[in-house]
């Protein structure tokens, strides 16, 4: 019996001796094993080779609209994708357009191997001229993207001084130590691009701006297919527009405002047709002109940008329009009303734009009347809809119908909605996911939609301009900060308006100005002239007299106080004068004018 035990407790020290598993020193006899017997030999540890690290650096596009702009960096090289503007908010008072911060682009000018455009639109060329006026390097981007670009290099005088290079679609260009995949998308301009970029971490995929449009205009689909094969080689991380991702569903096709548009043509009748679309929808504007063919209209056009990239289109083959359709403005006025479309700007009620001046009767050569029939078409940029508003209300006083974007489908987005953000996703299987191109609500929309779709949310990225996201293949994370912001553009000055510029002119918008001058004579110390007080923007002084009456008053009781020490010391002096008026201001109308003493020597 005990030798049974025995020999069955062999056979499972025997078993487990041989199963490759050793939990730790073997038991013999209940005495410790010979520590003189060496253990098996463990395979060595899988290292992962070290791949060099990626550093993608939003400076523009995150938690905002507008004004989008990357770096993506690597060892010494680095190119930039888009450069784009945005258009000041109402706390800009006198700003004309927003730029990104160009800072640490300059410090690094040495890596900048390129600069690669996704598309024509505004929000990703408009800052490029500017750009490049402080560094040199080669531009690349669709046909359409480079034909806007050139206009805008040579309004600022620097046509032919740049590289521009026309790419098509699955080509590529190497920059340095990485290589940039052009991918046809979707979306409201001809030539729009999403972008593969090859890195020694790994493949980054950035959709740019996209929608999903299986029925185009232009002929040509999303390339969905090679989507699908990089996701199947293995994507490093997904950059994707989150501009409509807080819409569920599709985004409907161009198509779609076609028809519409048909059935408006109709209605239209007899009438003059007017319709405001965004300039760069060159789409829109070929389904405009091959209906107004086909009710035998003429069609003018009206305003210089919308001039400008109908010339440009046209010239590079975006833009088919059967003969003797398009006529000159100067020329409009010879045909009948029921024989004319007039394609304008104007769309978002901007101050000086065609739709706008007409609506006011100030413009020299269109006139509103009850036999025009105008469509607005296109949805007004969050901010702008009083200013549509407005332009609605002047043009129906002016006994015109219009129609606009609530009335009618005459608008679809370019921009991707929820369920093809999930296909994209779903395509791409990224490791990671960094949703660009929207404000923080859009963002964080996009990172819950990611989370749908199994994206860990630790693998999930809500940047800010300025981060510095760096990636070996293995881990992402921000890891830095680098100078990004805002530049302002007034006029000619670039970055010469700052807060404190801003913030005078608020305050001078909300509450006016008082200037109180005063001469002295500096041998004597006296007060030869004044005080006198000059108002502006604060009270109209025929109707405050009073007011301003005792302001003089004030002032002339701070001045007899002031020793003649103080008379010496002009800041000291002018700052006594501001608070003392400033103070008697506010006690009496409860506004804070800017004070601004003058002290004139004599």
């Amino acid at each position: 019996m005990n030798n049974a035990k025995s020999n069955d407790s062999r056979r499972k020290r025997f078993t487990v001796r041989h199963s490759g598993y050793r939990s730790g020193p073997r038991k013999q006899n209940g005495n410790t094993a010979n520590h003189s017997q060496k253990p098996a030999p463990q395979p060595p540890k899988k290292r992962e080779a070290h791949r060099t690290p990626i550093r993608i650096i939003p400076l523009g596009g995150l938690n905002e609209i507008g004004k989008n702009m990357t770096v993506f960096e690597c060892c010494n090289d680095m190119f930039i994708l888009d450069c784009g503007l945005a258009f000041p908010d109402a706390d800009m008072p006198g700003v004309d357009i927003v730029l990104p911060d160009f800072t640490y682009v300059e410090r690094n000018a040495d890596k900048l191997r390129g600069i690669i455009i996704t598309h024509g639109h505004e929000d990703h060329i408009g800052g490029l001229a500017y750009l490049l006026k402080k560094v040199s390097a080669p531009v690349y981007g669709s046909g359409m993207a480079i034909g806007l670009i050139k206009h805008k290099l040579e309004e600022h005088g620097m046509l032919g001084k740049v590289s521009l290079n026309v790419m098509e679609p699955r080509k590529t260009v190497k920059l340095g130590c990485m290589a940039v995949e052009f991918i046809k998308v979707n979306h409201s301009i001809p030539g729009a691009m999403g972008m593969a970029i090859h890195t020694p971490a790994g493949v980054l995929v950035h959709t740019g701006d996209f929608k999903v449009d299986f029925t185009p205009i232009d002929g040509g689909p999303i390339d969905l297919a090679r989507f699908g094969e990089l996701g199947s080689r293995g994507v490093l991380a997904l950059m994707t527009d989150s501009t409509n991702a807080e819409r569920p569903g599709y985004t409907q096709s161009e198509h779609k405002v076609g028809e519409s548009f048909e059935k408006l043509f109709t209605k239209a009748g007899q009438r003059r047709i007017i319709i405001a679309t965004f300039s760069s929808n060159i789409h829109r504007v070929q389904q405009i002109i091959n209906l107004a063919a086909r009710n035998g209209r003429k069609v003018a056009v009206l305003g210089r940008s919308m001039i400008n990239v109908i010339s440009t289109a046209l010239e590079l083959g975006y833009l088919e329009v059967p003969k003797n359709t398009i006529i000159d403005i100067e020329n409009m006025n010879q045909y009948p009303p029921e024989q004319i479309v007039l394609i304008t700007t104007g769309s978002q009620g901007e101050p000086m734009s065609a739709l706008t001046r007409m609506a006011m009767n100030d413009h020299k050569k269109v006139n509103i009347t009850p036999m025009d029939f105008i469509i607005i078409s296109a949805t007004p940029i969050p901010g702008n809809e009083k200013h549509v508003t407005k332009v609605v209300n002047e043009l129906l006083r002016s006994g015109a119908e219009v129609v606009y974007e609530a009335m009618y489908e005459v608008h679809v987005s370019g921009h991707a909605c929820q369920e093809e953000l999930k296909l994209m996703m779903a395509l791409t299987r990224p490791k990671y996911f960094i949703p660009v191109h929207g404000e923080y609500k859009h963002l964080i929309k996009a990172r819950n939609i990611a989370l749908e779709m199994g994206i860990p949310q630790d693998n999930i990225i809500i940047g800010s301009i300025g981060n510095v996201i760096e990636t070996d293949g293995t881990f992402m994370r921000v890891v830095s900060q680098v100078p990004a912001g805002r530049v302002l553009v007034d006029g000619l000055g670039v970055g010469d308006v700052g807060s404190i510029v801003l913030r005078d002119r608020k305050h001078l918008a909300e509450d006016g100005l008082i200037i109180v001058v005063v001469g002295i004579e500096k041998a004597s110390n006296t007060i030869v002239a004044g005080p006198d007080i000059i108002s502006r923007g604060f009270v109209y002084v025929r109707e405050a007299e009073e007011l301003m009456v005792q302001a003089k008053q004030v002032m002339c009781h701070t001045l007899d106080a002031c020793s003649v020490y103080e008379l010496k010391e002009w800041t000291s002096l002018k700052t006594k004068l501001r608070d003392a008026l400033s103070d008697f201001i506010y006690s009496k109308t409860k506004r804070s004018p800017m004070i601004l003493p003058i002290i004139m020597e004599i």
